[in-house]
């Protein structure tokens, strides 16, 4: 089990299972032995077991972990929906571009593969950036790349719309 702790706004993790966890599903960034994960990525492992988290010297559990992470990010819950689901799929999801949440890969994609997808999250009650949508689906047809839309309702259920161009 890895043991990561809270830099900034990413967690360093550290162990044995380091690489493999890289390799096998390319989770986070590897720098010197260490894994860097952002925090839907720490979390999800951290759900699955194959993380602990200290913060201040102690080990917290995973509640309080996802307590911590809503109250740095509001829209922390339904970005980790959306990772869990689509991670669920067998996708390989990455941290996204500026504007955009996450790069969604093929199934096991390794790094030298194009983006199939890049995605918005956003909750249903919430209102919605348009400005910010507009700059995802230009970026898309930049990078040649599928715009989504991932909306999550209260019971962290996520719909995907596929946007193409957004017009006034």
């Amino acid at each position: 089990m890895l043991t990561g702790r809270l830099e900034g706004k990413i967690i360093v993790a550290e162990g044995d299972e380091v690489n493999d966890i890289y390799s096998d599903r390319w989770i986070g960034n590897l720098e010197g032995g260490k894994l860097l994960l952002d925090p839907v990525e720490a979390a999800y492992l951290f759900e699955r077991g194959r993380l602990e988290i200290v913060m201040d010297d102690e080990k917290i559990d995973f509640v309080e972990f996802l307590k911590f992470c809503n109250d740095i990010d509001k829209n922390f819950m339904s970005r980790y929906a959306v990772y869990c689901d689509l991670m669920s799929r067998g996708l390989t999801v990455r941290p996204g571009y500026v504007e955009t949440d996450f790069k969604v890969y093929e199934r096991s994609a390794k790094q030298d593969k194009k983006v199939k997808w890049i995605v918005f999250v956003s909750a249903d009650d919430s209102e919605c950036e348009i400005s910010r949508l507009d700059k995802v689906t230009k970026l898309a047809q930049n990078i040649r790349a599928l715009a989504l839309w991932a909306v999550v309702d209260a019971d962290l259920d996520v719909t995907y719309y596929i946007i193409n161009s957004i017009s006034p």
